[in-house]
């Protein structure tokens, strides 16, 4: 307890306070503040208050994406003064998070000027400028159709939204970090296309599962790229709102010189600066802990993004030291997730499920409300319309009620008596201009008249209706996926984590992955995996199919090997299947894979064609969609990361691969149904340069769909698939057979083959052809497996029809 005496003749009021109760209430009051004022976003916008008020006050103030930028002190200024009374430094600290990309997914707010970067500071407000980025637009848009509800702000002399509207999930897209007292949010973000496809899912399913939304939503995409290894913890998470993964940065092999081999790090994990880097690894070479490493050079700029190199000393195994790396340096880092946030006005924590629905609700609200605004304001309008046509049809009688009035207010009631017209009606046409009264005003105004009455009816019809209510949420959310949404960004991977996910404190056995045989699969659905071989160095066939079975390649290795990928642009990429997922020989799933467009990181329209070995003593054969055909002489490959294996003609790209020896036969099938087959040792290697030799003679307009080699042509079939060059994409599966490779006759190169499949009526070609080892294992184009007819189908025969769409064909493991 505390006493104070009162001075004599004073007029102070001094109460005793127990101590313990004042601060057990203060530190409440505190608490609360720091909870629900500052520290953790709402579900329904992911904002927090200050980022909301920026947001809602650069709105009012007019800085969309097309008008010019203006002082961030300016903004920090004007939310400041009207609507967030703390410091200004919170404020601007909260504006620049919003711009910075590295942070957010999907940036807020479009910054001119230095916003800082993963290793430094921001300039002060002074000297930064800024402006609404355009996905802003859509958390702000609406605002003013009474769509939210506007609060107070602090002094009560302006209100404020207590929401913003959102038309995309920004909690989940952008994720949110903060902390209150006694419980904290760390949320990851996502790519908005695949939130956004959840979205609608769980609109049009409300009681879809946790796996069926995340067959659209199959983890976060960090806006830094990076991999995301292992993904159990991304499903406890999803499932409880709490959970941890570990991000991996991207990291390939490359010759920095002629005689040096180096690390080349072009993506980091989540918040992770090259500097924090370079900074851990020299502590980890001075404390010996990090060994093999001579240099690391950061050569980031702003044409080529990150590029941190680090060099590799003569000796040391690059595979070996970046498993250090990945071990003592933050290249590898976790993430805990930590999905609390405001509902209801009270912190949850909230799954994936969770997220969305609330998501949901809050944009079911906000169409609800939107949708009534503008009811009532096609309502009055239409009530205006039908009184000024009124007006008009007698409008010398209109004119004499008013002329013949003392005053306005006589004339109002006049008019109400003389014409029925309500007071609002009689006032408007009293405001009435002249220009107006015209026969053209008239055809306009019952064309408006109608054209309300359409709106008000679809207005009804769409309230009356909760599900109509939300298709048009589904349809808006698709619309907004469509302008703002961008790839995906981080590769995710089922592969446990590197050493790294072991105790940092404790030594491991061996930091070198054993170099052991395997076989390197390649699905044609895109997806690679490594197979580690048993003890007996065989590899057993699956007995019953799975997704993505149906393989383009399948070629021996070593773990820490060296393979090339050649792919249609007719360049081989270097790498190395160490990183690879790995699966058990004896259940082999390659939907567990790794897509290899993003693992070898290759442009868009570029694919892979074929795996190929650069250390075997058989030539590479390649085809060409205009029918060229290639063999490389084995063993004088450039010592690059990648290098043109021939000189494409404009317009053509290669179709198929194969390794194989002379005694092989090379294989061309075109798309008006053309074989062609003749010895590999008719087509003489050449260097890389070359552009290779004339292999089949295409028909006017014809193609070559499939290349490839065949080594064993007694074990080797023929399948294809006729269609109509009318037929929609997709929406036709075709007619289809499989026949004997020996059926076909050999012709000699440069020549136009023969006949392997009839068409009907209505047929005019080819959709797909293979040609390899039997058995052929056709899949959709979602990688399910589709059935083909049966061997034994003439080689000219028309086919039988499918039951199904086929997307690709591929021979099967081990054969």
């Amino acid at each position: 307890m505390t006493s104070t005496q009162v001075p004599p003749g004073g007029t102070e009021r001094i109460e005793d306070v127990d101590v313990s109760s004042e601060m057990q209430g203060s530190f409440l009051e505190y608490a609360y503040s720091v909870i629900y004022s500052r520290a953790l976003p709402d579900a329904r916008d992911g904002l927090k208050p200050v980022q909301r008020r920026i947001l809602y006050q650069m709105a009012e103030m007019g800085l969309w994406p097309d008008r010019g930028h203006v002082k961030s002190a300016r903004v920090v200024g004007e939310v400041m003064g009207k609507l967030h009374p703390h410091g200004d430094s919170a404020i601007y600290d909260a504006l620049v998070r919003l711009a910075q990309p590295f942070t957010m997914r999907l940036p807020l707010i479009d910054g001119h000027g230095n916003f800082g970067s993963l290793d430094d500071g921001p300039a002060a407000s002074r000297y930064t400028e800024a402006r609404l980025a355009p996905a802003a637009v859509a958390m702000v848009e609406d605002l003013g159709e009474d769509v939210v509800d506007f609060v107070p702000n602090y002094d009560n002399q302006l209100t404020q939204p207590d929401v913003l509207p959102a038309a995309f999930p920004n909690l989940l897209v952008n994720g949110a970090s903060g902390i209150a007292v006694g419980m904290a949010t760390n949320m990851a973000p996502h790519n908005l296309i695949e939130v956004v496809a959840g979205a609608r899912h769980l609109i049009e399913n409300p009681d879809a599962s946790l796996e069926d939304v995340m067959r659209f939503i199959p983890g976060p995409d960090l806006p830094g790229g990076g991999t995301i290894s292992g993904l159990d913890g991304i499903r406890e998470a999803y499932a409880t709102g709490r959970g941890t993964f570990r991000t991996r940065a991207r990291v390939s092999i490359e010759n920095i010189t002629p005689r040096k081999v180096g690390l080349v790090v072009t993506e980091l994990p989540y918040l992770v600066g090259p500097e924090r880097v370079i900074e851990k690894i020299k502590d980890g070479v001075n404390a010996k802990k990090l060994q093999g490493i001579s240099d690391v050079n950061d050569l980031t700029d702003r044409k080529n993004g990150l590029r941190l190199v680090i060099g590799i000393k003569t000796g040391f195994s690059p595979e070996a030291v970046l498993e250090q790396l990945y071990r003592y340096t933050p290249l590898e880092e976790s993430m805990s997730i930590n999905n609390v946030a405001l509902v209801d006005g009270g912190p949850r924590t909230l799954g994936l499920l969770d997220l969305l629905r609330v998501y949901i609700g809050h944009r079911v609200e906000v169409v609800t409300r939107r949708t009534r605004y503008r009811l009532a304001r096609r309502r009055e309008r239409l009530h205006l319309v039908e009184g000024l046509l009124i007006a008009i049809l007698d409008i010398d009688e209109v004119i004499q009620v008013i002329r013949g009035s003392d005053d306005s207010e006589q004339a109002r009631t006049r008019l109400i008596d003389v014409f029925d017209l309500s007071h609002v009606q009689a006032e408007y046409i009293l405001e009435l201009r002249l220009r107006r009264l015209t026969r053209f005003s008239r055809i306009e105004l019952e064309a408006e008249r109608d054209a309300l009455k359409e709106e008000i009816a679809y207005l009804e019809e769409l309230l009356g209706s909760e599900q109509r209510i939300r298709e048009v949420v589904s349809n808006e959310l698709e619309a907004t996926a469509d302008k703002y949404g961008t790839p995906r960004r981080t590769l995710l991977t089922e592969a446990p984590p590197s050493l790294a996910g072991s105790s940092r404190g404790k030594k491991a056995s061996s930091l070198e992955i054993a170099d052991v045989p395997c076989v390197v699969v390649l699905s044609t659905t895109g997806r690679a995996v490594r197979i580690d071989l048993p003890e007996d160095g065989e590899l057993h066939r699956p007995s019953r199919r799975s997704k993505h079975d149906a393989l383009l390649s399948q070629v021996p290795a070593t773990s820490r090997g060296e393979l090339g990928a050649l792919t249609s642009t007719g360049r081989v990429v270097r790498f190395s299947p160490v990183d690879l997922p790995v699966v058990p020989g004896n259940s082999v799933q390659l939907g567990a894979g790794a897509k290899i467009g993003e693992y070898l990181s290759l442009p868009k329209g570029e694919r892979v064609v074929a795996l190929v070995s650069l250390t075997a003593d058989s030539p590479i054969a390649l085809g060409t969609r205009e029918g060229v055909v290639k063999r490389i002489v084995p063993g004088m490959y450039p010592n690059r990361p990648d290098f043109e294996v021939i000189a494409l003609k404009p317009g053509d790209e290669v179709v198929g691969a194969a390794q194989c020896g002379d005694d092989a036969e090379l294989v061309f099938v075109a798309s008006d149904a053309q074989l062609l087959h003749f010895p590999a040792s008719t087509v003489r290697p050449q260097g890389v340069a070359a552009g290779g030799m004339a292999g089949i003679n295409l028909g006017s307009g014809a193609r070559v769909l499939f290349f490839g080699a065949v080594p064993k042509p007694e074990h080797a079939v023929v399948a294809t698939i006729s269609t109509g060059s009318g037929t929609l994409p997709g929406a036709d599966p075709g007619r289809a057979k499989v026949s004997l490779f020996v059926d076909f006759p050999a012709k000699g190169r440069a020549t136009g083959g023969v006949r392997a499949h009839g068409f009907l009526k209505g047929e005019d070609g080819l959709s797909l052809a293979w040609v390899g080892t039997d058995p052929a294992l056709a899949v959709g184009p979602d990688g399910s497996a589709r059935t083909l007819p049966e061997l034994g189908a003439r080689r000219d025969a028309s086919g039988s029809p499918l039951d199904g769409v086929v997307g690709s064909i591929g021979s099967a493991l081990g054969s």
